[in-house]
């Protein structure tokens, strides 16, 4: 008689089967071109709740299951102080998909409430340093986080539009305060679609909204007044007329022509085609 398989089984298989094109491949292929695994690595997953850094999880699960390169996995959930439905929420999930987590509590979110204004930056840095700092105590060397292959392509049209310069992400890069440390972005190659495809396909639902300032905003990823969210309707309306739009994105900033730009920043230091220009 065959054996049933249990929810986590399922999921597993969801992932090497069904969306192996979506998922696993372009997963595998952006940790292997971006060399983001080595042998000897103890890597902490950190994990939000949301659907990308535990579909992460799961994929640096597998990976780590069936790779030739033997390395060591800690899974890290930092509650910056989520209300308790959503830690719940969190450790109901990574039961469901087998993820054996370790969490550690910070008061970020009461640090940073009585700032005023958009308290966004300032909380986004103090959780990369403390998912630093921990990792560290971990005896990790590098830590992963769940940023994709759209965060990628409008971080690059937001700094574009709204900052005034052509600044990507990374995916990977040395940690500045930590010494040792790396940060990687596994995900780099996988698109957000592909994400939400997996996690409807099995039924799961993850935090959509943690964050304390906003945790009763609107779901929707059509609506929102944010800066992410308009451009995301804009690539949404681009891609009307040219599906390839945002593949063309992502290949641009791996194809910087330098000697056509009349100015660039490297290490800090600001370069202009001028210099030289008449060597």
């Amino acid at each position: 008689m065959k054996r049933e398989l249990t929810k986590t089984q399922l999921i597993e298989q969801s992932i090497i089967k069904k969306f192996r094109k979506e998922l696993w491949n372009p997963f595998i292929k952006g940790v292997k071109h971006y060399e983001q695994i080595k042998n000897g690595d103890r890597v902490a997953v950190c994990i939000s709740g949301g659907k990308d850094s535990m579909l992460l999880a799961k994929l640096m699960q597998q990976l780590q299951r069936h790779s030739d390169v033997p390395f060591e996995l800690v899974f890290l959930v930092m509650d910056p102080g989520y209300n308790q439905e959503n830690i719940e929420r969190v450790k109901s999930n990574a039961e469901i998909l087998g993820i054996p987590i370790t969490i550690f509590c910070t008061d970020i979110f009461d640090t940073v409430a009585g700032l005023g204004g958009s308290p966004c930056y300032l909380c986004a840095r103090m959780r990369r340093g403390h998912l630093y700092k921990n990792a560290k105590e971990l005896g990790c060397n590098k830590i992963a986080l769940g940023h994709h292959f759209n965060d990628v392509i409008e971080t690059t049209l937001m700094g574009m539009l709204y900052g005034a310069q052509i600044q990507a992400m990374l995916p990977k890069l040395h940690s500045t305060n930590f010494s040792g440390m790396q940060l990687i972005r596994p995900l780099y190659a996988v698109r957000e679609k592909g994400i939400t495809a997996w996690r409807d396909y099995n039924g799961l639902q993850f935090i959509q909204c943690a964050c304390r300032f906003t945790e009763y905003c609107t779901t929707d990823p059509d609506s929102g007044g944010s800066k992410r969210q308009e451009v995301k309707r804009l690539l949404k309306r681009l891609a009307k007329d040219d599906p390839e739009i945002e593949s063309h994105i992502f290949k641009s900033i791996h194809n910087v022509k330098l000697d056509t730009l009349p100015g660039y920043k490297k290490g800090g230091v600001q370069y202009s085609f001028l210099d030289g220009y008449d060597d």
